[in-house]
């Protein structure tokens, strides 16, 4: 059906794909018989928040065969539906008596299950979500408490009915860093509390054979053995072009009066033409044919303004009498790919816009089959619905070549038990950090753990750029240790006492707060930051200081987590892989906040950047890095407290 619509282009809704079931797909009724059929002797795995199933593909490609995958998508699970063996189950898994429903449907599988995985809705973590409903909130009055933001503990409650012997989550890089890991602290510690080893890690698509940049967090869990040997990496000269993936398909002619390719077209390239990537793409399909290779129409002026662009082009490049949109709010409102680069990250937006994926050299933007290339679903693989449907599961999807090498890493070990449970690394780390941290609040470094008091907080973080030595620096605090008001006696010892000009300097910043006792009090610990004009650092570190669950990433931290486990986060990526590389040490609850300041306590005492001193160190026994460091100028940041 065409109508009309200001859009300048006929509109039309794609025909819709219905596909016919796998034919060993199971009702839930019949799976206790389909395990002993079908089912029998294979290496099961369930997919939770399945959607089309790319996280599935990975998985069957890495050995293992899906049980069940849950979504409350009924297009995506027609999808996996006839993609895949097993049942495939619309449940809203927010719903506790649907959690329960699961279970039961289950049962015949108990001890079975060899993996869970999932990917837990993530558009309220995505930069593009939470501005997105942001705005709904402000404008259409929608409800702020987005459910899918706790669903992460649905996708937790199922694993800890089923154990199963291995866990994979994956998610968007700000689900971590948006709220400094909370969410997966608390992951990763009620996993190790039911016995299983877990692995945070920051992963490039790309590394792994996935022609687009796309950054994913995934965390591994195992009840075995706590070994996570990833597939090599490739090396950054060894990316899986645009190119590679897609110049074999036929061509397509973009005509706003005609419509852009088809369901069914033929398939004509030789073999000789394919790249790897196309031919393991091609594999299983039929040879002369490819589907779903159709996008949709072009306007005559976007036909222009694709046509001058070059992959290099920004919106504000384009022609002034061809926009429709402000040039200096939408600097990459259209992109061109590059035949011989990554295509930029495929996501559910391309359902409804497709400027950000213009095709490197026709004048149109990607269709179904190109985009599902890119997000490497081969050629066979249908998805059910109309050809929005289509673009959205795929953008939904994980790549399933990441989700192939992440199950990899979770393969079982030959001759180890297969689900005993093990001690994790880490948590032993944790409780000997904790056990050192408690015993420093006995001694001189009291001043630089939680929980201070607001006053103290606020003086250890005013100062905290100054350099003063911890020993000098617990001296002035040692005058006023007593004290949790700043009167003026007490303001006046602390300018006395000062080390330093620049000390009493950033000192007199406390002076508005001078016989302000209520500013003082625990109740309003928050609002000091603003009444004292903070930075965002001293901030920081004044709530974690207080006590709050705070990921700090100063550099003496960022250091110490660095050389624990063996990497170089510290200097080259901080705020990723660095902060990955803390949140194993840090871990959840209580005493979060009390290990995280001692990380940056070690950091500043005795895991310096030159000549560390690791016989004093409480975590020697643990480090990777010490034998590289130590005596060796292997670590050039600059020190900071």
């Amino acid at each position: 059906m065409q109508k009309k619509s200001h859009y300048g282009v006929p509109l039309e809704r794609s025909d819709y794909l219905a596909l016919e079931a796998h034919r060993h797909s199971c009702p839930p009724e019949r799976f206790a018989r389909w395990l002993e059929g079908f089912g029998r002797d294979r290496r099961l795995a369930i997919d939770l928040f399945s959607g089309a199933g790319g996280l599935s593909l990975g998985l069957q490609r890495a050995g293992w065969t899906l049980a069940a995958a849950v979504d409350h998508d009924e297009r995506a699970l027609e999808t996996h539906r006839a993609n895949f063996p097993g049942m495939s189950l619309n449940m809203d898994l927010g719903d506790p008596a649907e959690r329960d429903r699961l279970e039961e449907i289950l049962e015949p599988a108990r001890g079975k299950i060899d993996l869970v995985a999932g990917g837990p809705p993530c558009q309220p973590f995505s930069r593009a979500g939470r501005s997105k409903i942001r705005s709904l909130i402000e404008e259409h009055g929608r409800d702020p408490h987005d459910r899918r933001k706790e669903l992460w503990k649905a996708y937790l409650d199922v694993i800890e009915r089923l154990q199963p012997r291995a866990v994979l989550m994956e998610n968007v890089p700000d689900m971590g860093l948006s709220d400094d890991f909370v969410v997966l602290r608390v992951i990763e510690q009620r996993l190790e509390a039911l016995g299983y080893a877990a692995e945070l890690r920051l992963v490039d698509a790309w590394r792994y054979g996935v022609p687009q940049h796309r950054k994913r967090l995934i965390l591994l869990a195992r009840r075995d053995v706590e070994c996570f040997d990833w597939p090599d990496a490739l090396p950054e000269d060894q990316i899986t072009t645009l190119r590679d993936a897609i110049s074999d398909l036929p061509p397509l002619h973009a005509v706003a009066t005609e419509r852009v390719g088809a369901r069914e077209l033929r398939y004509s390239t030789p073999p000789e033409m394919q790249s790897d990537f196309a031919a393991d793409m091609r594999k299983r399909t039929q040879k002369e044919k490819v589907w779903d290779h159709m996008t949709r129409r072009v306007r005559k002026d976007d036909w222009k303004i694709f046509n001058d662009m070059t992959s290099s082009s920004l919106y504000s490049d384009v022609d002034a009498s061809l926009r429709r949109y402000k040039a200096d709010q939408f600097t990459d409102k259209y992109k061109k790919l590059d035949w011989d680069d990554l295509s930029r990250t495929i996501t559910a937006h391309i359902a409804k816009d497709g400027y950000w994926y213009i095709h490197p050299d026709q004048n149109r933007t990607l269709t179904v089959r190109e985009a599902a290339r890119i997000q490497t679903f081969p050629d066979r693989f249908r998805f059910a619905g109309t050809r929005s449907d289509a673009f959205r599961q795929i953008g939904n999807a994980v790549p399933p070549l990441l989700g192939r090498a992440a199950a990899t890493a979770l393969l079982p070990v030959k001759d180890q038990p297969a689900n005993s449970g093990v001690q994790s690394r880490w948590s032993t780390v944790r409780k000997e950090l904790t056990s050192w941290a408690t015993n420093q609040r006995d001694n001189d470094s009291w001043h630089q753990l939680p929980k201070l008091s607001p006053l103290h907080a606020a003086v250890v973080a005013i100062l905290s750029r100054t350099r003063i030595p911890s020993d000098r620096l617990g001296k002035l605090l040692e005058s006023i240790r007593h004290e949790s008001v700043l009167t003026d006696d007490v303001f006046k010892q602390l300018l006395a006492d000062s080390p330093t000009a620049s000390a009493a300097e950033r000192t007199r910043r406390l002076s508005g707060l001078v016989d302000v006792p209520d500013a003082w009090a625990v109740g309003r610990s928050g609002e000091l930051p603003s009444l004292l004009d903070l930075k965002p650092a001293e901030t920081r570190l004044y709530h974690l200081l207080i006590g709050d669950d705070v990921l700090w990433t100063g550099q003496s931290a960022l250091r110490v987590a660095a050389r624990l486990n063996g990497s170089f986060s510290d200097r080259t990526n901080r705020m990723s892989d660095g902060r990955v590389d803390l949140v194993r040490l840090v871990g959840a609850g209580e005493d979060a906040s009390l290990r995280m300041a001692a990380l940056r306590l070690i950091g500043n005492t005795v895991c310096k950047v030159r000549e560390p001193l690791c016989t004093a160190c409480p975590l020697a026994r643990f480090c990777e890095g010490r034998a590289g460091v130590a005596g060796e100028d292997l670590f050039t940041s600059a020190q900071d407290s």
